[in-house]
């Protein structure tokens, strides 16, 4: 799948949601009314390695990968467990290779906090992200409405 479909899904079945670029990505931000500057992150699209995050190999030639947080107990349940913090400039020790395409697994510098990735899902992959998506945009309007509040 393209980045511009899943981009189109997602806006088109989620009210609210917005598209911004950050750190040099694209992502997709819940943020009803543009109230929070960018709102509150759903999912972002890596498209070229950084200096702290090389694992995914996304300079590849059309390389990319989507990333997406999610609740600890859903993340618990797919993998098991919470992998550790790593150091700066580390990636977390899951014993995953993360230049591996479509497969879902946990991003290899967030999985810490609960964010997942797949390198260019196929639309297979990408409709078993659905429910995952739809978690990650209730957990973004949760993060939401506690950051309007405060």
């Amino acid at each position: 799948m393209k980045i511009e479909e899943i981009i189109d899904y997602v806006v088109s079945e989620y009210k609210d949601v917005v598209v911004a670029e950050n750190w040099g990505e694209r992502g997709l931000f819940y943020n009803p009314g543009r109230k929070l500057p960018k709102g509150v992150y759903i999912l972002t699209f890596k498209e070229k390695d950084g200096p702290n995050d090389k694992a995914s190999n996304v300079n590849r030639p059309n390389v990319y990968r989507l990333n997406l947080g999610l609740s600890k107990s859903t993340f618990k349940a797919m993998f098991n467990d919470i992998p550790k913090r790593p150091a700066a400039g580390q990636i977390i020790d899951t014993g995953h290779s993360f230049d591996t395409l479509d497969t879902i697994m946990p991003h290899p510098v967030y999985g810490w906090s609960s964010w997942v990735c797949v390198l260019n899902p196929s639309r297979n992959i990408f409709e078993k992200l659905k429910p995952l998506i739809r978690e990650g945009v209730e957990l973004a309007k949760a993060k939401y409405i506690k950051r309007v509040k405060s």
